[in-house]
């Protein structure tokens, strides 16, 4: 709560910031006028001083009040998220795997499953090339 009325503080103060810093009339001249250049004038950094307009006094407070309230908001923006180590963490133990029981016997109505040797009936078990049929008995004529 404090963080935006702080937020919104800031930024009506940079709105007027700017709009005293862009209504002033320029100085004109440079850095070249103002150490004794060919249009230096009175209110240059080495000469007299010419006395401050409301614009100008405004500017300075409005720059003075922008650092403020922006320092203000570095405090308070600091203090809520402090960093932390990893080493302050706790180590705890990972998690024993879950183990399903295994089932003691199969159903009783599942059969095994056998392999069969090639040449054996899946259904008896024997053998099916000594099988042979029974013999017949053939009239002669």
């Amino acid at each position: 709560m404090f963080n935006k009325i702080l937020i919104t503080l800031l930024a009506i103060d940079s709105v007027l910031l700017v709009a005293a810093i862009l209504l002033q009339a320029g100085k004109g001249g440079g850095l070249a006028a103002s150490f004794g250049g060919a249009s230096s004038s009175a209110d240059s950094i080495m000469g007299t001083r010419q006395a401050g307009n409301l614009l100008t006094k405004l500017s300075w407070w409005c720059g003075g009040i922008f650092i403020g309230i922006a320092f203000l908001l570095s405090l308070t923006s600091s203090r809520r998220s402090a960093p932390k180590s990893i080493l302050d963490q706790t180590f705890t133990a990972p998690p024993a795997p879950v183990t399903i029981p295994a089932t003691s016997a199969p159903a009783a109505s599942v059969l095994p499953v056998l392999p069969t040797a090639p040449g054996t009936d899946a259904k008896t078990g024997t053998d099916t090339k000594t099988k042979s049929a029974a013999p017949t008995k053939t009239k002669s004529p």
